[in-house]
């Protein structure tokens, strides 16, 4: 059987007690105000959930019911509009006065137009010669963790899971969050600087889909785990063969292609809403 975790900001009793018919469960517990969780769910069920869960802008997941967080081992994370609220790129081109360019182009990868690689090649060529103190700008004075980051992480770090966030965007800010956050492993591109100056290319291989797919399973086999002891989370096209990977890949605020064909989603609530499938 499987326990049904219901979020939102608001959530009506009666909405509640609908879906406790629709799903055939049981009983109906409080996770806080903004989660319950409706043991004895029954998933065959699943399309009239989400149908009515759409319909009454309600996040829902079915997760087995003998699954806790200390069953989960991994918790892998995409950056950029995942686990922070905004495209470290974007914000970078801002300083160089082209961020409606390479808008443009980040949003047409991140709905799978072109691929991804082109289009981080791309946008870094417009860099070419911005001072890298624009890094640190960046950091400082626009990036902020996306709501309920630092309750997710804290959640399951106490559990015993390692993090990997690994992303397409860049090292200079990956690493900072990692001593920010206590990250196990952190894994993002490199930009080349010489003199101070982006030279807008990026050193070694572009991280790309099949990367964090491959370091996904990379990391899970090298800590003995199995796929339903893994969580993964992200928003772009560039990040579903990884959600796929995982036992619980989760699309967080998510571009509608990765909403479509991801496991489970997340749109109404904060990332602490993953942390409450388990918990």
């Amino acid at each position: 059987m499987f326990r049904l975790v219901i979020q939102a900001p608001e959530i009506a009793t009666q909405n509640l007690k609908q879906l406790t018919r629709l799903s055939g469960a049981h009983s109906i517990e409080a996770i806080h105000q903004q989660a319950f969780r409706l043991q004895g769910a029954d998933i065959s069920n699943e399309e009239a959930v989400a149908d009515f869960c759409e319909s009454n802008q309600l996040d829902f997941a079915f997760i087995p019911e003998d699954t806790s967080v200390r069953d989960i081992g991994l918790v892998v994370m995409d950056m950029d509009s995942t686990l922070i609220t905004i495209e470290c790129i974007d914000e970078i081109a801002d300083m160089q006065g082209i961020k409606s360019q390479v808008s443009e182009i980040t949003a047409s990868a991140m709905r799978g137009e072109i691929e991804f690689k082109e289009s981080l090649s791309l946008r870094v060529a417009l860099l070419a010669g911005l001072d890298e103190s624009a890094l640190e700008r960046v950091y400082t004075e626009r990036l902020k963790l996306m709501p309920g980051a630092e309750a997710m992480l804290k959640g399951f770090h106490a559990a015993g899971a390692k993090t990997l966030l690994i992303s397409g965007g860049f090292s200079f800010f990956t690493e900072k969050l990692q001593t920010r956050l206590g990250l196990s492993r952190t894994i993002a591109n490199v930009l080349e600087i010489e003199n101070g100056k982006l030279t807008g290319k990026v050193l070694g291989d572009i991280v790309d889909a099949e990367r964090k797919q491959a370091e996904l399973i990379k990391y899970r086999e090298e800590l003995g785990l199995r796929s339903d002891q893994v969580v993964a989370m992200g928003d772009g096209a560039n990040d579903l063969p990884m959600l796929k990977a995982a036992g619980f890949g989760v699309a967080c605020h998510a571009k509608p292609l990765v909403q479509r064909e991801a496991p489970y989603c997340i749109n109404q609530v904060g990332l602490d809403g993953v942390l409450n499938y388990f918990i």
